[in-house]
């Protein structure tokens, strides 16, 4: 069972990144997906998540209406399309995922995470 993160990098504010979450060892189909983010000294934030169980999504307050979450069950992979974005979105970005039908935004939920990938914001 493993989660790769990829797309992090460099953009500028206002600019938009798209961080992709590949699922290998099983089927995301089934499984509930979450990003959480990090910047160091502090614990794992919650961002958004996707619930296998139909069209169901939680956004952080921080990131709603600029962060998109979306899976694709056929590639396996959870995208999070990230618009606008803001200095203080930097951070390592990481997702994690769990078996429930039910969302939820604490970290100690996820039973697998990926090795994150770092997003970095200039002013």
């Amino acid at each position: 069972v493993q989660l790769v993160e990829s797309g992090g990098g460099l953009v500028e504010a206002g600019g938009s990144l798209t961080l992709s979450c590949t699922a290998s060892g099983f089927r995301i189909v089934g499984t509930s997906i979450a990003w959480f983010r990090q910047v160091p000294g502090k614990g794992r934030e919650f961002v958004a998540a996707d619930s296998w169980a139909g069209s169901n999504t939680k956004y952080a307050d921080s990131v709603k209406g600029r962060f998109t979450i979306a899976r694709d069950n056929g590639k396996n992979t959870v995208d999070l399309q990230m618009n606008n974005l803001k200095p203080e979105d930097t951070a390592v970005y990481y997702c994690a995922a769990q078996g429930s039908r039910f969302i939820f935004d604490s970290a100690e939920v996820y039973d697998y995470w990926g090795q994150g990938t770092q997003v970095t914001v200039s002013s």
